[in-house]
């Protein structure tokens, strides 16, 4: 398929892309997430809010269901441990590197299970950040366990910290409170995982459903703000961002997700489909002026590329 080229351009540095959208509010970057972000921070931009969903390390060869059927584990080589050693260096490598793309009032939001969560959480803290919750995400619609040996899984876990412990974090807590019928927002989230309407060209293989993060912007983030997204798959923060008028990043090492991300990004400019995907989402219904957001947001604030 044929794909917009494209730079984001500061000053004299010019950092390619794969793809940008018309409007210059969603863009994808092809390549090593730590490089990427590294050339971001030479050029002096910074987001306001970074959501990731890094390599769980699971793909080790064992078994889970899926449609109803017996399915193997493994997602890829880049989801393969590398060791205890490796892993925390690869995970201390990329949260060191946002810091330096991330505003200092600007907060991340990663999500894991038991598998790497602890190790993500001790990174953080060893590099300064502010760990503010622990969402726990509550499946209602888990797979069964084929070994009866243990619980069934049905959680996952996202980690919710600031970049600085001492400068004050956005958090639009009157909102959260309307989503939640009044009252304050708890940390643990019920909601399914993807559904089969957010599935029309192909999935991640850890594809987050949109409900999910469309709440995390909410929460997080005001519209025409910028978020990055460094393992961003399918792109489903790119989609939200898309829904919710915040300005979008998403770098990822796959050409085929970037692909998948580009038709499903493509899809959300048709009106009928957007408002549709709106209509789909829960918190949406809660907010009033859902029908009003702005468009044209390409007209305010800092262009990345």
């Amino acid at each position: 398929m044929s794909c917009l080229s494209a730079t984001i351009q500061r000053g004299d540095l010019m950092i390619e892309t794969y793809f940008k959208n018309e409007t210059s509010t969603f863009g994808l970057s092809l390549g090593d997430c730590v490089e990427v972000m590294s050339q971001i921070a030479d050029a002096g931009f910074h987001f306001d809010m970074v959501f990731a969903d890094p390599p769980y390390f699971l793909s080790n060869g064992g078994i889970s269901v899926q449609s109803g059927k017996q399915v193997c584990v493994d997602k890829g080589e880049w989801d393969k441990s590398q060791g205890t050693e490796q892993d925390l260096m690869f995970t201390r490598k990329w949260l060191n590197a946002v810091r330096g793309i991330l505003k200092p009032s600007g907060t991340i939001w990663i999500s894991g299970t038991h598998h790497n969560i602890f190790q993500i959480a001790h990174c953080l803290t060893e590099l300064g950040y502010k760990i503010l919750n622990v969402i726990t995400w509550q499946k209602t619609n888990p797979p069964p366990n084929l070994s009866c040996r243990y619980f069934t899984y049905s959680t996952e876990f996202i980690v919710w910290a600031r970049r600085e412990k001492s400068i004050p974090h956005l958090y639009n807590y009157e909102l959260m409170k309307a989503i939640n019928g009044g009252e304050q927002m708890r940390d643990v989230w019920t909601m399914p995982a993807i559904g089969r309407w957010e599935k029309h060209f192909g999935k991640h293989p850890t594809q987050k459903p949109l409900h999910l993060l469309c709440r995390i912007l909410l929460a997080a983030t005001n519209e025409r703000d910028w978020v990055l997204d460094p393992f961003t798959g399918s792109s489903t923060t790119g989609i939200a961002c898309t829904l919710l008028n915040r300005r979008f990043l998403g770098i990822d090492r796959e050409k085929a997700f970037l692909d998948l991300s580009i038709k499903r990004q493509k899809e959300c400019q048709d009106p009928g489909i957007k408002q549709n995907y709106r209509r789909r989402i829960p918190d949406l219904q809660c907010i009033n002026n859902c029908n009003d957001m702005h468009e044209g947001i390409e007209e305010y604030g800092e262009r990345l590329f």
